[in-house]
């Protein structure tokens, strides 16, 4: 686990990594990228705990995510099965485990105020924090992506999916757009990664 898991992690929270994943009965599986979450926790039918994590995060977001996860098995352990899976148990629970990691020898000094700021209430989804998704996507090996608060209203652009979108307005946080061949309105996140369609 030692090995594996140092690959995808800063250098200096391997220690405290290593402490966080000392369960019996826990396995940690890396998986291919899924465009729909970074990770997941589960508590198996034989009683045993599973968390799997994407291997395409860079190393920054790998370690929120896998700390994340950490904190449902962590949260389950010691509230019951009863709680919320994103509710108030779980936010503490993360916000203790994650303290460790908050300082500049685990992340580079530009991440760290808008960090503390997301730990004051962690949210389900470090995505849905535009401010921190934008600066974590800063280390990304592909950093050449387009955002889609970064294109001109009207701009035609698809999705990882391949559907095509048209950018119509922003509402208070995020971005309406209809689906070129439904028509249907969609609302993106401001961070949303997009490929531009010239016409």
């Amino acid at each position: 686990m030692k090995h594996i898991i140092s690959n995808y992690i800063p250098d200096t929270a391997l220690p405290n990594v290593l402490k966080l994943l000392e369960h019996e009965n826990l396995t940690v599986l890396i998986k291919k990228e899924r465009k729909t979450r970074h990770g997941d926790y589960r508590k198996l039918p034989n009683g045993k705990h599973q968390i799997t994590v994407n291997g395409s995060l860079n190393k920054y977001r790998f370690l929120i995510t896998l700390v994340h996860e950490v904190a449902h098995l962590e949260a389950y352990k010691t509230y019951g099965k009863t709680i919320k899976p994103h509710g108030i148990e779980w936010k503490k629970t993360f916000q203790y485990l994650m303290l460790p990691f908050l300082n500049p020898d685990v992340f580079p000094s530009e991440i760290l105020p808008i960090l503390a700021n997301h730990f004051k209430n962690p949210k389900a989804s470090s995505d849905t924090d535009v401010q921190l998704a934008y600066a974590l996507k800063q280390f990304d090996a592909n950093t050449n992506k387009t955002f889609i608060f970064e294109i001109p209203l009207q701009s035609t652009f698809k999705i990882y999916n391949g559907k095509v979108f048209r950018k119509l307005k922003k509402r208070r946080t995020r971005f309406e757009c209809v689906e070129v061949s439904t028509g249907k309105i969609y609302l993106f996140n401001a961070n949303a990664e997009v490929t531009v369609i010239n016409n």
